[in-house]
């Protein structure tokens, strides 16, 4: 890939795309091109390959998706994976159509068994069931992995798949009702403090474990992977479809609430609501394939936070 290659970002815009576009500019890559969704309506087909015809990407990066916690998978299943679905089938087939040299898609973490052995390896995917709240979600993506393995295996087109652990950081969503924890917590510590809240209530019982991964270090590994591996080298025998990306470092939900407290100085009281759903259990990805390929985090979970939560401060000034 040359510095000079089109190259085109679906959902230059969200968290995860605006932070692959920052990494891939402060590199040199000079012809990055962008839409918008819906202005460019991804779930529709001819829209989508009106946009290839006439801007003629040479690589993509499918950072376009529906998202949000568990509160919004649970309540809009089928958006979710309806959304997701024709997104990623549309991009997947007209680059195929259009002859793009190279394919990176973005799924989550969400895409293995609730109860896989942890940390969880990528040969894990499709061995037991899902968890239900984000089941719609996590097959769209599963589907996603599939096309990419199989437009290569059929065609021999370079398309190759990557699974992020939770992401946050910069240009997150912080609503409330359909954020994912961390900016959850976030928002919820700022405004506690704000107000001289005596407590805050945290969905669940603060048992279950996530890994996190700040956006920044998820796209410098994207960009790792996209500029050094190919599909040859991912579905060896037949058995691996994709390559995790994580720390290998998982918290408590308990521990990362008083962490972000901390952090934003609120010492007040967390009220754990038990009967809101904790989701999967444990949530942690073997990365061991990804650090034999040459790329580690650098971003640790205070850090990362502290960032955010200054970004945060910045950004809701800004909107005032």
């Amino acid at each position: 890939m040359e510095k000079h290659s089109k190259i085109y970002i679906a959902g230059h815009d969200g968290m995860v795309g605006s932070a692959i576009k920052r990494n891939l500019e402060s590199k040199g890559y000079s012809k990055i091109i962008s839409s918008k969704y819906p202005d460019v309506n991804l779930t529709r087909q001819d829209e989508v390959e009106a946009f290839f015809d006439l801007r003629k990407p040479e690589y993509v990066i499918d950072a376009a998706a529906k998202v949000g916690g568990i509160g919004a998978n649970d309540i809009f299943r089928a958006q979710f994976i309806y959304e997701n679905l024709m997104i990623q089938n549309n991009l997947i087939h007209t680059a195929h159509k259009f002859g793009v040299r190279k394919f990176l898609f973005l799924g989550s973490s969400c895409i293995y068994p609730k109860m896989a052995v942890q940390p969880m390896r990528e040969e894990y995917l499709l061995s037991n069931v899902l968890e239900s709240t984000n089941e719609p979600y996590a097959i769209a993506k599963i589907a996603g992995i599939k096309m990419c393995e199989n437009y290569f295996r059929q065609y021999g087109d370079n398309f190759i798949s990557v699974m992020p652990t939770n992401l946050y950081g910069f240009n997150d969503n912080f609503d409330l009702q359909n954020s994912h924890v961390l900016p959850a917590l976030i928002r919820k510590a700022h405004e506690a403090k704000e107000q001289n809240a005596k407590n805050i209530e945290i969905w669940g019982t603060g048992k279950p474990k996530r890994e996190f991964l700040h956006v920044d270090d998820m796209a410098e590994a994207c960009v790792h992977v996209f500029e050094n591996v190919d599909a040859t080298e991912i579905y060896d025998e037949h058995k691996i479809s994709h390559i995790n990306i994580g720390t290998g470092v998982d918290i408590s939900i308990g521990n990362l609430a008083e962490l972000v407290c901390s952090i934003v100085g609120y010492s007040g009281e967390l009220k754990y609501d038990a009967s809101k759903p904790d989701g999967t259990p444990r949530k942690l990805l073997d990365v061991s394939r990804l650090h034999n390929m040459g790329w580690k985090h650098k971003i640790s979970l205070e850090d990362g936070v502290k960032r955010t939560y200054k970004w945060f401060l910045e950004a809701d000034s800004i909107r005032s």
